[in-house]
């Protein structure tokens, strides 16, 4: 087992892998920007060693410094979290030739699956069905038009590279198509330095469903059950929950099932998530995140596993402990993801928090790295906290997660919490009846 492990991030997910290290008997170094100087992690880890200026390409971002510090203060392996390096092939492959373990999953496993091309043509050849499409990228606007005739329309343009919704665009008719092309080709050259696209069927009302899988170093694989990621906002997640509840247990086993085998045959190893389109029965992969999920929780509350804690072990070379026949999984998980954020322009607000008190009680749990006084920065993403709530079913889930969030109080800035508030009094997201459109809708009709 490690010594001592690095944290290559910042804000609650670095508080969260220094508490598993901790409970691990591992010592932490957190690295920080001198925005963060005074961040949670810091605190709390057991060195600190400051990498850079607020920007994150300085940073969070900067290959070298994050190197250089575990170097300096003789860690053995570094954690990425999610978000900045953790999906960075040559940051992974730079790791491991300076003699550090990389927890995650191999260079060549993080470069295969963070090419969506090469992702859907691996996912193809091991048997996941994926979305009606174009085969690789699309090279020009006559090909694009006779591929877009025979997918038919509306169809869905999207970067090679990258993710979180940039590059993507929608054209619902030949005339649209053109131009929808050269847009997304500007925003993926833009934010990824890539400029490639291709296309795929647009869906109209699917779920987004995402498969935890668990994988060693020794050919042992489980699934660890579907999150539902429905409730999006410009393709960015606002709540999760596990189990679905639109998915009857035929369909939960043999999603499950596929991508297990799936990722057994690709000698996968460490933590992954493969996420699927589902429609009217019928599943569609879409990509895989070749890291931890922000959205972890709802997995470790229904299933009992700490996945940070496994990501090390694996990591470190250890076998699984279990197989699937022993994965059990009860009752009913939401997370609600809470942001510095306006709740209905969604304007970032960072700022200097006053009052802070979490919820707690029965199956409540808040992941964050607030305090009363801290200062939080506007150089990042706007993820202060997520509230993850557990019941016996779904129901006494939901009534749990209300009460959790008339307890909880942040001032001094402006939070997403009463929009789930006001989600929580909606009758159809309280009968699960929603899909990925959904919210835009519903913050359409409550603003």
């Amino acid at each position: 087992m490690f010594d001592k492990v690095l944290i290559a991030n910042r804000g609650e997910i670095a508080l969260r892998v220094v508490r598993a290290c901790r409970e691990m008997g591992i010592r932490t170094v957190a690295v920080h920007s001198t925005a963060d100087a005074d961040a949670m992690h810091v605190r709390l880890a057991d060195e600190s060693v400051c990498i850079g200026p607020p920007a994150a390409a300085g940073s969070y971002l900067n290959k070298i410094a994050i190197l250089s510090a575990a170097s300096i203060t003789g860690a053995n392996a570094i954690h990425p979290g999610y978000g900045f390096l953790s999906e960075n092939a040559d940051f992974a492959e730079m790791v491991e030739s300076h003699g550090f373990t990389f927890i995650g999953p191999s260079p060549e496993h993080i470069r295969m699956m963070g090419d969506k091309i090469a992702a859907k043509k691996a996912a193809r050849e091991v048997g996941i069905p994926v979305v009606p499409g174009s085969d690789g990228p699309v090279e020009s606007e006559t090909d694009a038009q006779a591929l877009a005739r025979d997918i038919g329309y509306p169809v869905l343009i999207k970067a090679a590279a990258g993710g979180g919704g940039r590059g993507m665009k929608v054209a619902r008719s030949p005339s649209e198509l053109v131009d929808a092309i050269q847009m997304a080709r500007t925003e993926a050259r833009t934010a990824f330095g890539n400029d490639a696209v291709y296309l795929e069927k647009y869906l109209g009302r699917p779920r987004h469903i995402e498969v935890q899988i668990l994988a060693d170093a020794h050919g042992n694989v489980v699934h660890l059950g579907e999150r539902d990621c429905s409730l999006q906002r410009k393709h960015q997640k606002i709540l999760e929950e596990s189990p679905s509840p639109v998915l009857s247990t035929e369909d939960r086993a043999r999603i499950g099932e596929i991508a297990r085998s799936a990722i057994s045959r690709l000698g996968y190893r460490n933590v992954g998530t493969l996420e699927f389109l589902y429609e009217d029965g019928a599943f569609y992969f879409i990509e895989m995140n070749t890291r931890l999920q922000v959205e972890h929780p709802v997995t470790e509350m229904v299933c009992g596993l700490d996945l940070v804690r496994e990501q090390i072990r694996v990591a470190a070379g250890a076998p699984l402990g279990f197989s699937q026949s022993d994965i059990r999984f009860t009752g009913h998980s939401v997370e609600c993801r809470i942001n510095a954020e306006n709740p209905n322009t969604f304007a970032p607000s960072p700022g200097r928090v006053g009052s802070y008190h979490a919820p707690g009680g029965l199956g409540v749990r808040v992941d964050s790295a607030l305090y009363s006084g801290y200062a939080v920065p506007p150089h990042y993403d706007s993820l202060i906290a997520k509230l993850i709530v557990f019941g016996a079913n779904r129901d006494e889930c939901l009534m749990r997660l209300k009460r959790a969030l008339m307890e909880f109080v942040i001032e001094g800035i402006e939070t997403s919490i009463p929009l789930h508030m006001r989600l929580l009094d909606d009758p159809e997201f309280s009968a699960g009846n929603y899909d990925i459109h959904w919210l835009e809708g519903f913050v359409a009709r409550n603003t």
